[in-house]
């Protein structure tokens, strides 16, 4: 919709947003520890809106603190940035932008497993060590998931799940072998 279709309350609502949102993000190098985590909460807060710059300042950010922090952000709003996430961890090979994507879609837990499973049909080797390190942050919750993968179409689907599976270690490779077993 063209912004001189935008109904005034809502184009200053989305000015106001927006400029909200910069300042929280502006807040998370702030020296104060407790600044910091008061950034991290209001943009929590602010959920969707503030994923796509959270994305920019993750993948911007001069120092691994402001990274740090953007990430634990895109980790507390959860759901809304599991996509978007994924997508610019696909479109950004920088290893730190990588190695923070994946701990913050590690630390959202069993609702990011099944879109970082699919996102490792990707044919980039490095990127589907990322999602695996994501996967294997998650833990328990992602092991049906994972097992339920060794038989999937997709080859390097089928290896990943069981790499991810022998990463997981004592949780993990259980699994395999029960598979294995099943499969003689």
């Amino acid at each position: 919709m063209p912004r001189s279709m935008i109904p005034m309350s809502d184009a200053g609502g989305n000015m106001a947003v927006a400029e909200k949102v910069e300042q929280e993000i502006a807040r998370l190098s702030d020296p104060s520890l407790d600044v910091r985590h008061a950034a991290v909460a209001a943009l929590q807060e602010i959920g969707e809106p503030a994923v796509v710059p959270l994305l920019k300042e993750l993948a911007e950010a001069g120092d691994n603190d402001r990274r740090w922090y953007a990430a634990v952000a895109l980790s507390r709003i959860g759901v809304p940035a599991i996509a978007p996430l994924i997508e610019a961890m696909k479109a950004n090979p920088a290893q730190a932008f990588r190695r923070y994507g994946a701990a913050a879609l590690g630390e959202m837990g069993a609702k990011a497993v099944t879109p970082l499973i699919d996102a490792m049909a990707s044919d980039e080797a490095e990127l589907r060590g990322f999602l695996s390190q994501a996967l294997c942050r998650i833990g328990t919750p992602a092991i049906e998931p994972l097992r339920q993968r060794l038989h999937d179409a997709d080859e390097i689907v089928r290896s990943c799940a069981t790499l991810t599976l022998w990463k997981l270690g004592e949780a993990g490779v259980p699994v395999i072998v029960e598979d294995a077993r099943k499969e003689d």
